[in-house]
This record gives structure tokens, C-alpha cells and sequence, in this order.
């Protein structure tokens, strides 16, 4: 389905919002501030080993902010150590940001990865001739420690192209390691993209019809990316000015926040979801809400279950739950009824541009499902520091 990418600022926030039709189907939101971000990377120093979770605590910047650094087997550190460290994951509450020692840089086709010096193809590329054309292609450009990832939008794109973008890739991964054995401690290498334009360099950009603001500053430095990046694509840029009528109210970007942060959804069927999002997991169950007598149970359960499928995978991608999903749905009898439900919540799932897999049903009738984390959650992006998109009554009723 074509859709929009919405950018946009409120109170304090760059919001980045995708729409299917009418429908807001994923929001972000980040602090309206220059701080670092996923991509970013730093000469960073080793302030202590923690030997038993094997994993070191590294200093990023001079203000001592800290980043986690899992170890590999048999890897060893001390302190006071120096090398370059690339941020892969955000703070989330009291645990510090995420590195790596593995660089990676993204581009819109390719991304090169400190991977051993392997060529590697999406999996989500179902054409297995393609898959090895693509690999067979940028085979002879990778050569250890770095190699390349062929994402999905490459399966479409002109072999020149890809290959344009390998070698531009490469050229900034030697300028980082060069710089790193000259700069001081705590300077930043690379900045990764802003998050806004990141959004549009990771999406699939041929569903998309327009990509649309109303901020100035944004539309100027959103030309720039796509004249320089993707010239062809430049043509989807809109600028939007209706100042009695705003993109936040246009597309009603408050209100899709604040409904998406709370824990009841409800179906048009009279049904609802209740989505719990835990520390260790998230558990969604599925409720009949208000039952229609005049149709026959089983046959009420199954469309419930079936309308609640659809929009749990809607779910999960607008407020962006990611790693271990449980969910009980209305217990049904008869194995078909179940067997269209999965398959159907299968299908759903493969629509979601953040991989997501439907694993299994337990024995005690629970569905499984993981999704990859990208980010952090919509609700904790709510939270952040820097974060007023809301209003002071609806960020503490978040927290109830």
C-alpha cells in the first residue's frame, strides 16, 4: 500500500510519522536537539571490565557519558584502552547506550559491516537467483575485517548503483579508521544520519507517494539528502503550509501518540486488546468485549480473534514492540478456526518492514512472536529526556 512519510516538529520534538492511507502506521519521536544518536561513533576509553557479565563500561565523551560494551568470548580489555566504538542502541531508562566495536555504516541498498569480509544478501529477498547475483557482485569489494550487506532494496536496484554506493561506503569506513589512529580521545568520527533522514534512506521508499513537512529548515536539509543520496526519489518531497492547519493536527499525530500509549485498544467488533508491555516481555490479550447473541459463539470468537490478528501486527509496528510478544487470544474449538488464525497472523506479520516471525503456540494456547528491536519503544520515546510532545496529564498517566 503507498503511503507518506510525515516530518514535522511539536513542542520540543522532531516527529517522523509513516501513513497508509489514512491510517498513521509508525511514529518516532526524538528530542529537537544536536545528541547522539544510533550510527554515531566515538574514540572511546575503557573506565572498567566487568568480568562476570562479560562486558566492559566504555567512556564516550568527555562528560563521561557511558556506553555498555558486551565482550566476545576470550576477548580481553583493561582500562584506560582506546579505540573506536560505534553507538547501536539507545539509553533506556536507568541502562546506559549500547556499543559495538564492529563498525557499521548504512547506506539506502548496501550496508558495510565489520563482518569478517563477507558478502551476506537480506533474507527477505526471495528471488535465490538474485540473492546470488548480489552476492557474486560485491564478493571481489569486501576484503577483512569489513564486508557488505546486500538489504532488501537492493533486490530492484541497478547493479551500477549498488556498486556506486559500496565504494562510497568504503571510502568513509578508511577515512574513520584513519582518523581514529590520529584523533584524540572522546572525538567523534562519524555521525550517523539524523534520525529523519535515516527514516528515509531505511524505508521502502517505492511505496511511498510523498514525503511531506512543514518546517523549513527540514524541507531544505531533506532536498539536500535526496539531491545528494537519492536524486531520483527527489521529486516525493512536499512542502505543506496551512498555518490554521497543521501536519500534527492534520494527520492527528497527539492523539495517535497518546491512544498508542495506552494499554486498551479497541476493535470495531466490540472486542479489545489489552497490550502489556513488561521489562522481560510484552503480553497482549485478546477480549470479546461485548457479545452478539445472535451469532453463534465459536463463530464470534474466530472473527474477534481474526480482527484482533490484524491489528496486533498494527500494533506492534506503530508502537514498536520488539523482542518476545505473547498473546492470548479467545480460545476457540476446532483446529481450523486455529489454522486460519495463525495463517492469517503469519500474513500480517510479513507486512511489517521490521522483521517479525510468528514461532509458535504453546501448549497452553499462547501465541509466540519475536520482532527485531530497532529502536526503543513508543512509549519510552515518550519519556525521554527532551521529549514534551504530550502533555504533562498524559505523560503521568503513561506511568500508571
Amino acid at each position: 500500500m503507498s503511503g507518506k512519510i510525515l516530518i514535522t516538529r511539536w513542542k520540543g520534538t522532531l516527529v517522523t510519522a509513516y501513513t497508509e492511507g489514512s491510517r498513521v502506521v509508525q511514529m518516532n519521536l526524538n528530542p529537537d536537539q544536536d545528541l547522539p544518536c544510533v550510527g554515531d561513533i566515538y574514540l572511546a576509553r575503557v573506565q572498567n571490565v566487568v568480568k562476570n557479565i562479560q562486558a566492559a563500561f566504555v567512556e564516550l565523551t568527555a562528560e563521561k557519558q557511558i556506553g555498555f560494551l558486551p565482550l566476545h568470548p576470550n576477548e580481553t580489555l583493561v582500562p584506560g584502552e582506546e579505540f573506536p566504538v560505534q553507538l547501536i542502541r539507545e539509553p533506556v531508562k536507568t541502562k546506559a547506550a549500547v556499543v559495538s566495536r564492529e563498525i557499521s555504516l548504512a547506506g539506502r541498498y548496501v550496508v558495510l559491516s565489520e563482518n569478517g569480509g563477507r558478502a551476506a544478501v537480506s533474507s527477505r529477498i526471495p528471488d535465490r537467483k538474485r540473492r546470488e547475483e548480489l552476492k557474486a557482485l560485491l564478493e571481489p569489494y569486501c576484503a577483512a575485517p569489513a564486508g557488505f550487506i546486500l538489504r532488501t532494496n537492493s533486490a530492484d536496484a541497478p547493479d551500477e548503483v549498488i556498486l556506486q554506493e559500496a565504494e562510497i561506503l568504503k571510502s568513509q569506513y578508511e577515512a574513520i579508521r584513519q582518523a581514529a589512529e590520529h584523533r584524540t580521545v572522546f572525538s567523534v568520527l562519524h555521525r550517523g544520519e539524523a534520525p529523519y533522514l535515516a527514516a528515509i534512506r531505511d524505508s521502502g521508499i517505492r511505496s511511498l507517494d510523498e514525503i511531506v513537512t512543514d518546517q523549513p529548515d527540514l524541507y531544505e536539509s531533506l532536498r539536500n539528502f535526496l539531491r545528494l543520496q537519492q536524486p531520483e526519489d527527489e521529486a516525493k518531497l512536499r512542502w505543506y503550509e496551512d498555518r490554521q492547519l497543521p501536519l500534527v493536527k492534520l494527520y492527528r499525530l497527539e492523539t495517535v501518540c497518546r491512544e498508542a500509549c495506552q494499554k486498551r485498544v479497541w476493535l470495531k467488533s466490540g472486542g479489545y486488546l489489552v497490550i502489556e508491555p513488561t521489562e522481560a516481555l510484552t503480553v497482549i490479550d485478546v477480549n470479546t468485549g461485548k457479545f452478539d447473541g445472535h451469532k453463534k459463539l465459536q463463530d464470534t470468537f474466530f472473527q474477534t480473534n481474526c480482527e484482533a490478528a490484524t491489528e496486533i501486527a498494527a500494533q506492534l509496528r506503530l508502537r514498536n514492540l520488539s523482542g518476545i510478544i505473547l498473546v492470548d487470544f479467545i480460545d476457540m474449538e476446532g483446529e481450523e478456526y486455529n489454522r486460519q488464525l495463525l495463517e492469517l497472523l503469519t500474513r500480517e506479520l510479513e507486512r511489517d518492514p521490521v522483521r517479525a516471525l510468528l514461532v509458535d503456540q504453546t501448549r497452553l494456547g499462547l501465541v509466540e512472536i519475536t520482532r527485531r528491536k530497532v529502536r526503543k519503544p513508543l512509549y519510552e520515546q515518550v519519556l525521554a529526556p527532551g521529549i514534551h510532545f504530550l502533555k504533562e496529564d498524559g505523560r503521568a498517566a503513561l506511568l500508571k
